[in-house]
């Protein structure tokens, strides 16, 4: 899609420096300077952005392992407390494309860096919330905060690496929040068991700030980033030509229902398990999160998913683990709902890395934008698990919570069937369809 496809500027995230590669991802040029993996600085990049995953994943879900703790506090439902998640990750939501923009006109770096500050001086707040209300608005503030990380990270990837690097990088930055998601539940959980939830969201603060320091200090300045204007028509019709892209619109909506599942599942696992006939104490329940390691791995295997089976395929295999881990479940005894979750968790982020590394190579302009609308995608399809996650169980239990994941991920299947019918659609008359679609 190109910009004058969409009426946008080509100065938006145009990145003219830069050579273009081949189809194969070879460098036509013999002078692309961008990072690959084992190149200059490409490790300290990794890094760096691993950890600021990290610090995202663990303040924007710290309270997700502890809401039983929380629901017996402040005297609320399942139902309510969840919105101390859905407040996080719906501001992230709401946030994430303005923020893009300031990331297009400041600098990636620049949003990044400060997004985790405010996003840690919040979180050190947050242990001394004296309602539910006021733990809900802080938690909101927070993850409006966070909303500059996730969009500019995949758009400063986007520019500063080789293209056939990419699945991969971005897939070590969805490593960093699994762990980020991980870390976060664990530490919570067992901390909240001897000293209470107020205490464990603070550690999680601390924690989120060395992270937040050691990002700033590793991360390479961008070379290849040019500002952009922040003119409201510019902007709009940036937004307006990715929303208009086919294959984008699927991408985004993949996302969004992957998190759906995620979000819903992970939501309620705790009051499934603190009650009968499991009755684990808050510190074991914290541990089950271990199973994000699996993401991890999962994460970074995108790139070689994508390269055996294809998008879709890898896609077709993400929702097929992630529906075989919901029946799986339902089962009353432990192991095989520890099993699961592993499935669970594998299929999401395997899911989550090759949508959102899609969405990064689809966009030729616009990219902080084009990762932004997919951000918000995915954390409004997290805020929607958490609540109807929540209301799900609340009205017929884990089953209810499980029939929304299925129906979730009956969405990311037939999505990802239509765009194999608009791909054969094009390849059969290009005039149809963009030249792009094919690689969906």
């Amino acid at each position: 899609m190109s910009p004058a496809s969409t009426g946008a500027s080509t100065s938006v995230g145009a990145v003219p420096s830069v050579p273009v590669p081949d189809s194969s991802g070879s460098d036509t040029t013999g002078s692309d300077s961008r990072m690959t993996p084992g190149g200059p600085g490409y490790r300290r990049m990794s890094l760096a952005l691993f950890l600021a995953g990290v610090a995202t994943f663990a303040l924007l879900y710290s309270t997700q392992a502890l809401l039983p703790l929380i629901s017996g506090e402040f005297g609320v439902a399942a139902s309510e407390a969840s919105w101390t998640v859905a407040a996080a990750t719906g501001g992230l939501a709401l946030f994430v494309l303005p923020m893009s923009a300031l990331s297009e006109r400041f600098g990636r770096r620049t949003v990044m860096t400060a997004s985790l500050a405010v996003a840690v001086a919040v979180g050190l707040l947050v242990p001394f919330a004296p309602s539910i209300g006021a733990l809900v608005v802080l938690r909101g503030v927070q993850g409006a905060a966070l909303a500059g990380l996730p969009a500019s990270a995949t758009a400063y990837l986007a520019e500063e690496v080789r293209p056939k690097a990419l699945v991969t990088a971005i897939g070590l930055f969805v490593a960093g929040n699994s762990v980020g998601g991980m870390s976060g539940r664990v530490i919570t959980g067992w901390v909240a068991q001897e000293w209470g939830w107020r205490v464990s969201v603070g550690v999680i603060g601390a924690l989120a700030v060395a992270c937040a320091v050691a990002f700033r200090l590793l991360l390479p300045a961008p070379r290849h980033f040019t500002p952009g204007s922040l003119r409201p028509r510019i902007l709009w019709n940036t937004v307006r030509g990715h929303l208009s892209d086919p294959l984008l619109r699927r991408l985004y909506a993949i996302g969004a229902l992957f998190m759906t599942v995620f979000g819903g599942v992970y939501t309620v696992i705790g009051y499934r398990l603190t009650a009968a006939p499991f009755g684990l104490p808050q510190g074991i329940v914290g541990s089950i999160f271990l199973v994000y390691l699996v993401g991890t791995v999962s994460a970074s295997a995108a790139g070689r998913l994508v390269d055996r089976f294809g998008r879709r395929g890898a896609l077709y295999l993400a929702g097929g683990t992630t529906a075989a881990g919901l029946l799986l479940s339902l089962a009353a005894s432990l192991p095989l709902v520890l099993l699961g979750l592993v499935l669970i968790t594998a299929g999401f982020f395997a899911g989550h890395a090759v949508a959102s590394s899609a969405v990064g190579k689809t966009a030729t302009h616009g990219r902080a934008q084009a990762s932004a609308l997919y951000q918000s995608a995915y954390y409004i399809g997290s805020s929607a698990g958490s609540t109807v996650g929540a209301v799900a169980f609340r009205a017929g239990g884990w089953t209810g919570t499980v029939g929304v994941g299925l129906l979730a991920v009956l969405g990311v299947v037939a999505i990802t069937v239509l765009g194999s019918v608009a791909a054969r659609r094009t390849a059969v008359n290009p005039a149809r369809g963009s030249v792009r679609a094919p690689a969906h």
